[in-house]
């Protein structure tokens, strides 16, 4: 089934088909209409996936899919226009420009955080670049991918863009196909399963991965703003989205109070009970509900009900001696241990190809060694998890965890150690700026880094010194909003950039082309045989070269 799509796909971009601006702005007028025509159907699809409140999945998703389609179709003609390039003086009378070309047939694979806005912004760049598409949309969000699969064929064209649903069998028996174009966005660990199944057809590949990334505030930042933006950034989708921040560095001065600030933000958004908000979102499935809670302090997440009283006794001597075991260990690495990091807990759990959390490279994060005075050791926490400031509640039948805040978290805390992916904030006491980039220097490469301070040198050593797909000042997640700018990861974070025009160019090759009239025929000047003359005239132009 899956070669046949391929096929299908391949006859109709070899038809033509795809290639004409008027093919592809009826393409992405139609794309618009899905998503502004089918809200509500895609609000609810959302709400039976991930619980997630209908402000999330239109300002979110829907929104920024429909400004997508429109930005990249208003500027189609400039950009797939013939782009006139300077050509050497050697080769005048001579001419040459450039020409963006569609790749072919390419596949996209979506995961299942936002499941509208992961598989139809990246299409858009796909069918603004005169491309035959092949979506694959996670089944972790079934009722999403099975309303893709329903609608994507009703508004365009059936022949040219086709929706696969199913699991791993599917997804790799797709990655098997000859793709001229592969676009991935979930974890590191199918990442190079997308890029080992690629490199047999030597497709270019996209990879929107993930990572742990850091948020810095000192005290110059205003501490409410902080605390309200770092709490929408990291809150927002139950914290199931790739560049929320994934953990908060603070100097001494300051990171007591933002904890404390980010739980009253937290009370503004979501009320006294966040369960019962509107508002706040549910975890996606059961693993990724208990690997979360595996992440929380010992004792704060009730076991599930043993089946027996032997088991109840085990269970119970089990934790005290894990607690006991952590309380020690935080006490005796001192002021942050130097214990090497893991790897990322979500390599050892069966990958899936939706989804979105990040392994970091093999090694990166291992090697990770925390010098003794770069974190703070926060007197009187004993968990090398912090102290719960805020949340910690849990509700295993709605798959809901509160929106928690840790305060005085050691860098060899489980939670430390792979993306967290999920409404559990760790803060980091830090001595400076200097020891929070060495920090995150030691670690894989973020898909996003934020830094809330006013000083200009602290922000200009963040931009110089630090490197990660993207770099928010006093703003988490407004990269992701924007048309006008790449989304990108860098290393174990991604591959490759979409939005815009940089979507357009990922999904085209940009063609050089030349020519050169036939008379006069001045390259005689360069023909064999290479004469006395002929050198003198080379050491010539070589002066002027």
């Amino acid at each position: 089934m899956t070669n046949q799509t391929f096929e299908q796909l391949k006859k109709t971009y070899e038809s033509g088909r795809t290639r004409p601006l008027a093919w592809r702005r009826a393409q992405l007028n139609a794309l618009r209409r899905l998503v502004t025509e089918n809200r509500d159907a895609f609000v609810s699809s959302a709400m039976a996936d991930l619980g997630k409140p209908a402000a999330e999945t239109v300002l979110m998703e829907l929104n920024l899919v429909a400004g997508e389609a429109q930005f990249v179709r208003n500027r189609l003609s400039l950009w797939t226009a013939r782009h006139p390039k300077a050509m050497h003086w050697m080769l005048q009378p001579a001419a040459g420009w450039t020409i963006a070309e569609p790749k072919g047939v390419v596949l996209i694979i979506s995961p299942w955080n936002y499941p509208v806005l992961l598989a139809l912004e990246p299409m858009a760049d796909a069918l603004a670049a005169g491309n035959a598409v092949c979506l694959k949309p996670s089944e972790l969000s079934p009722n999403t991918s099975k309303l893709l699969a329903e609608l994507v064929p009703q508004y365009l064209d059936s022949e040219a863009v086709r929706v696969v649903e199913g699991g791993p069998k599917e997804t790799g028996e797709l990655l098997k196909c000859p793709f001229n174009h592969i676009f991935y966005t979930g974890g590191g660990h199918v990442g190079k399963i997308v890029m080992r199944a690629a490199a047999e057809h030597l497709t270019p590949v996209t990879l929107e991965l993930g990572g742990k990334s850091p948020c810095f505030v000192d005290r110059t930042a205003d501490i409410n703003v902080a605390a309200r933006r770092i709490a929408w950034g990291k809150f927002t989708n139950a914290g199931q989205t790739c560049v929320a921040p994934d953990y908060v560095l603070a100097t001494p001065d300051v990171a007591e109070a933002l904890a404390e600030r980010i739980a009253v933000a937290i009370t503004e958004f979501y009320g006294e009970d966040p369960k019962a908000s509107p508002d706040f979102g549910r975890i996606i499935n059961d693993r990724h509900f208990e690997r979360l809670c595996k992440l929380l302090p010992v004792g704060t997440v009730p076991p599930e009900e043993p089946s027996s009283p032997l088991v109840q006794v085990a269970s119970a001597v089990g934790a005290a001696m894990d607690m006991v075991g952590r309380r020690f260990n935080a006490v005796t690495t001192g002021r942050g241990g130097a214990g090497e990091m893991a790897g990322s807990a979500n390599n050892a759990a069966k990958p899936t190809a939706g989804s979105n959390m990040a392994a970091a490279d093999d090694g990166a994060t291992a090697s990770a060694a925390v010098e003794p005075s770069e974190i703070h050791k926060v007197p009187g926490v004993f968990d090398l998890a912090g102290r719960i400031v805020c949340g910690g509640k849990v509700d295993r039948a709605a798959r809901y965890i509160a929106p928690t805040v840790l305060y005085g978290t050691s860098p060899d805390a489980p939670v430390m150690k792979e993306e967290i992916f999920g409404p559990i904030l760790p803060i980091l006491v830090v001595e400076d700026a200097e020891s929070a980039i060495r920090f995150i220097n030691k670690r894989s490469r973020p898909l996003a880094a934020y830094v809330f301070s006013r000083d200009h040198e602290v922000r200009l050593t963040f931009e110089r010194q630090t490197s990660s797909g993207a770099l928010g000042y006093s703003l988490p997640l407004g990269h992701l909003l924007s048309s006008r700018l790449p989304f990108s990861g860098v290393g174990a974070s991604g591959i490759g950039t979409y939005h815009g025009k940089a979507g357009f160019l990922t999904f085209s090759h940009v063609k050089t082309v030349v020519t050169k009239p036939q008379f006069p025929d001045t390259l005689r000047l360069v023909y064999p045989p290479f004469n006395e003359a002929k050198a003198k005239l080379f050491d010539i132009i070589a002066k002027f070269s």
